[in-house]
């Protein structure tokens, strides 16, 4: 079965989803994402579907899936590149991407997730200094 690389970027992992996703390949998808954020620690994650011509309900609710677990091991999910017709699709499907941010670009995403380390790293500073002191 093939499988989806993905790749480690400081804090965060990032997905570049090529190919047509089917069922299948959503499944593996989760689990791969699932077990690389357990083992890494990435508090985030970059998927980027801009070559996703179309998605059906079920790519839709694996989404908000890989963004529910990957909240649950604290990894914020952002999907970057969505095209104009999957967005118009996810609407009238009725699909909220519950727990999903979304960007325009790859660019765009990591700026949302860097922020978000950094809010972390600057929150740790600071309880250091108070404890340290």
């Amino acid at each position: 079965m093939d499988r989806i690389p993905i790749l480690k970027l400081g804090g965060a992992l990032i997905v570049t989803i090529q190919v047509d996703m089917h069922d299948r390949l959503a499944l593996a998808l989760e689990e791969d994402l699932t077990a690389m954020i357990a083992r890494t620690g990435a508090r985030g994650v970059l998927i980027e579907i801009s070559a996703l011509e179309i998605v059906d309900s079920f790519i839709g609710r694996m989404l908000v899936s890989i963004a529910a677990v990957s909240r649950v091991l604290d990894a914020e999910t952002v999907v970057a590149g969505m095209r104009p017709a999957v967005a118009i699709t996810l609407v009238e499907l009725g699909l909220e991407l519950t727990g999903i941010k979304t960007a325009l670009n790859v660019e765009r995403g990591m700026a949302l997730i860097q922020a978000r380390l950094a809010e972390e790293e600057d929150g740790r500073g600071g309880d250091r200094d108070r404890h340290e002191g």
